[in-house]
């Protein structure tokens, strides 16, 4: 038997997936690690933390499969995106913590840039806005912060890269400094009109371009495990940035075709095939995967509370135990007495990208209880939803595959939100069999590329639907609710 191993370094735990000849899951491992929060707004990881438990799931995925090293045919390397890393060219010790995407400490440099209008050349390069999200403004507060870090960068002695290229070092043994495109596209650094590194982005941010890994396709040669690693030589085959790898995972090939992943916040892309096209919504253009050196690109849009207005019912409002239970009391909800709860909670992310205002519940009476809010919770990530499909609707006019949304990722698993999401958008919504869709999505890239699993189109074809919730509101009904959120965002931003 040969295998394909699967590295998922994500952003509060690291996970290693075994999958067969056939694309299912053999075993799985994982590993939480730390998060360090220095100041308020600022989140960083240990460096080592990453690759100790990176390391340590792939041995112990293997131990559980009882598979050699010999039997992996390659690797694939998916990671959670824009978190930023700088280490020394030669040892291999990072001058500083990891940076995480979630981290807001370059907000002021990111209005100054703004202010010095510079935004329009930064979407025309990158597609991407002046947002301390990205890579850029975090190496560079690494460089002018760190003692003698810019020094050793403009001598060649210090490297850059996002967690998939620090990994790629580590497991070759520092001998691969490289990136994929969808990865390379999240730094504020790349052209992805014109596929290299942007030297106006790395003048305006004073970036050594020296420091820059080599960037591939996402089905490409990275590099080779040492033996010390691995006990052996596997080649890594694969990588994408986490929401690249789940819309390829969700075989989302065709220009037009829609898949959302519900965690903690939501990632909706929408592919728009060779075109990348400028968003008039404040939505970001980037690179969906690359494949033989031609990009496909997208439109993302991201919700900052999805599954985490679940947790805060839990352990804030203490209404439940379980995110299981919302369910059943959405259910029981009493329809005459609507809540609108707009889970602002840190601020509202695309289409209104508004950070300062924070979360609103509207219709409050007497009678209002836990099955109400429950029902308001699952109801505003549709909203939501809605919200990031019209702007992605209104930028791109392109057909799709009947308007169907394909989602993924833990609130996907609740009958009632998914159901009540094909209402509110008015289309189709396809939940897989696999929902592991970030992992099969660099998995296949990885496979493919050792010709162990099929070509594109053959492997779309094996996607299975595991459900399709189609739309059964009333046009009417469907409208005044809508309607009313639309309404509570804007009571909710106007204060």
């Amino acid at each position: 038997m040969r295998y394909v191993l699967a590295i998922d370094q994500g952003t509060t735990s690291s996970r290693a997936i075994l999958f067969d000849r056939d694309l299912k899951v053999v075993a799985t491992a994982q590993e939480e690690f730390p998060q360090i929060f220095p100041q308020s707004g600022w989140v960083e990881h240990d460096p080592a933390d990453i690759w100790a438990t990176t390391a340590a799931t792939c041995r112990m995925v293997m131990e559980r499969a009882e598979v050699a090293s010999a039997d992996v045919v390659s690797i694939g390397i998916t990671n959670q995106r824009e978190t930023t890393l700088v280490w020394d060219r030669k040892t291999g010790k990072p001058v500083y913590n990891a940076i995480v995407w979630q981290d807001r400490r370059t907000a002021d440099m990111c209005h100054a840039l703004r202010d010095a209008d510079h935004e329009d050349m930064v979407r025309e390069k990158t597609g991407l806005l002046l947002d301390p999200y990205f890579s850029g403004t975090k190496l560079r507060w690494i460089l002018d912060n760190v003692e003698g870090a810019r020094a050793r960068a403009e001598a060649g002695e210090l490297v850059f890269g996002t967690v998939d290229t620090y990994l790629i070092w580590k497991l070759t043994g520092g001998t691969s400094h490289v990136t994929d495109a969808t990865n390379a596209a999240r730094t504020l650094l790349y052209d992805i009109r014109n596929g290299r590194w942007s030297k106006s982005m790395c003048e305006l941010l004073d970036i050594p371009m020296e420091m820059l890994p080599e960037v591939k396709d996402c089905a490409a040669e990275f590099g080779t495990t040492t033996g010390e690693v691995f006990g052996a030589d596997v080649p890594i085959l694969g990588v994408a940035g986490d929401q690249q790898a789940a819309t390829v995972g969700q075989a989302c090939f065709e220009a037009g075709m829609m898949k959302s992943t519900y965690g903690t916040g939501c990632f909706a892309l929408l592919n728009t095939g060779d075109t990348p096209v400028v968003s008039e919504n404040r939505l970001l253009t980037t690179i969906a995967y690359q494949l033989d050196g031609k990009p496909t690109y997208a439109l993302e849009g991201s919700i900052f509370i999805a599954g985490a207005v679940v947790q805060w019912l839990r352990d804030g409002l203490q209404i439940i135990r379980d995110a299981k239970e919302t369910q059943p009391l959405a259910e029981k909800a009493d329809e005459s007495q609507p809540l609108v709860l707009v889970p602002a909670f840190t601020g509202l992310g695309a289409p209104y990208w508004n950070a300062e205002c924070r979360g609103a519940v509207f219709g409050l009476t007497r009678g209002s209880g836990p099955a109400e809010f429950a029902r308001a919770a699952l109801e505003s990530v549709g909203y939501q939803t809605r919200d990031l499909l019209e702007a992605m609707q209104s930028d791109w006019s392109g057909s799709g595959e009947e308007g169907v949304l394909r989602v993924d990722g833990g609130m996907s698993a609740s009958d009632w939100a998914m159901q009540f999401l094909a209402d509110i958008i008015n289309a189709p919504v396809d939940r897989p069999e696999v929902v592991e869709t970030t992992a099969v999505g660099v998995a296949w890239l990885a496979g493919m590329r050792a010709g162990f699993y099929p070509q594109k189109d053959e492997f779309a074809a094996t996607w299975r639907r595991d459900c399709q919730f189609t739309p059964s509101m009333e046009e009417d009904t469907r409208a005044r609710k809508y309607a009313a959120w639309k309404r509570a965002v804007e009571a909710t931003m106007a204060v």
